[in-house]
C-alpha cells in the first residue's frame, strides 16, 4: 500500500495565480486592512478596491466588511449581487451572475487536493452562480459547480454537483427538495 507524501513543494499542475508577486502582497494587505478588519463598511468603497485589483463587477453590487477574497482578479460579478462575509477560495475563476446573494459564512472552494495522489496534488476548477441564485448561510459550493439560475442552496448544505434551475437543494451533499417558486 503507498502512503501519502506531503511536501511544501506538490504538484500544482497547470495553476497560475495570474498576478505578480506585488500586486499579490498589495491585495494581502488591502485585503487585510479593509475587508476583512471590518475598518471600512462602505460597499461603495469595497467594490471600488476590488476593481483595482481587477475584478470585474457590475452596477449596484453589495460588499459586506469580512469577506475573504484570494484573487480578485479571477472574480467576476453581475449587477445587483450581495456578498455578505463569506468565503470566496478562488483559486479559479468564480462567475457571479445577477441578482446572486450569497450569505454569511457561505464558502466557495475552487481548489482542493487529490487524495489519490501520493503527493497530494493540487485541483482547481471553477464554480459559476448565474443568475438568482442564493446560497444560504454556511453553505458549500465544490470545485467545478455551477448552480443554474435561481437555484438555492440552503443554510448549512454542500453542493458537491450542480444544482438545476430553480430547484431547492438541501443536507450534504445537498439534494433537491422542492421546486422554486417566485411570486410578485
Amino acid at each position: 500500500m503507498e502512503k501519502t507524501q506531503l511536501n511544501k513543494a506538490f504538484n500544482t499542475g497547470t495553476f497560475q495565480i495570474g498576478a505578480s508577486t506585488l500586486k499579490q502582497f498589495l491585495w494581502y494587505c488591502t485585503s487585510v486592512f479593509f475587508f476583512k478588519s471590518g475598518l471600512i463598511p462602505f460597499s461603495n468603497i469595497l467594490v471600488f478596491a476590488l476593481r483595482l485589483f481587477g475584478s470585474k463587477i457590475g452596477k449596484e453590487v453589495r460588499i459586506k466588511p469580512g469577506i475573504h477574497i484570494k484573487y480578485p482578479w479571477k472574480l467576476t460579478i453581475d449587477d445587483y449581487s450581495w456578498l455578505a462575509d463569506c468565503y470566496i477560495e478562488n483559486l479559479d475563476w468564480v462567475k457571479i451572475g445577477k441578482n446572486c446573494c450569497i450569505s454569511q459564512q457561505a464558502m466557495l472552494m475552487t481548489g482542493n487536493h487529490d487524495y489519490g495522489k501520493k503527493n497530494f496534488d493540487l485541483m482547481v476548477k471553477p464554480i459559476t452562480l448565474e443568475d438568482g441564485v442564493w446560497i444560504g448561510a454556511s453553505s458549500k459550493v465544490c470545485p467545478g459547480i455551477t448552480l443554474y439560475t435561481h437555484s438555492v442552496l440552503s443554510l448549512g448544505s454542500v453542493a458537491t454537483k450542480n444544482l438545476e434551475a430553480y430547484g431547492i437543494y438541501q443536507g450534504n451533499p445537498a439534494q433537491f427538495i422542492k421546486e422554486r417558486k417566485i411570486i410578485s
